[in-house]
């Protein structure tokens, strides 16, 4: 039997696939920022993490077709939930394995 993937649901990774890690600093905790992103990510059919970092940061992990994930990284997380005050976003290529679907991870 055939699975039909749709948009939102990711699916194993193209060779085309791009994979971003990003730390984001400002007011990003306790403001809804890793709910907020799972959602959106999985909106955008990103396949990922996210977690709180000690030093008060949000980390993430997105991988998917290039375009949401610049999508993501450039126009959503600068900006973060309603709540959110984002001071600094820096992006890093990444070769670690996304895994599938998008889930919030524990703090590191």
């Amino acid at each position: 039997m055939n699975a039909v993937a749709t948009a939102a649901t990711p699916s194993p990774m193209p060779p085309s696939a791009k994979t971003l890690r990003v730390v984001v600093k400002g007011r990003v905790q306790g403001v809804f920022f890793r709910d907020w992103t799972v959602q959106t990510a999985r909106e955008l059919g990103l396949n990922g993490w996210v977690r709180n970092r000690r030093d008060g940061s949000v980390e993430a992990l997105f991988s998917g077709d290039p375009t949401a994930v610049d999508e993501m990284v450039e126009r959503r997380c600068r900006v973060g939930p309603p709540a959110a005050v984002v001071t600094a976003l820096s992006c890093f290529p990444s070769e670690d394995d996304p895994g599938q679907g998008f889930q919030r991870k524990p703090t590191a």
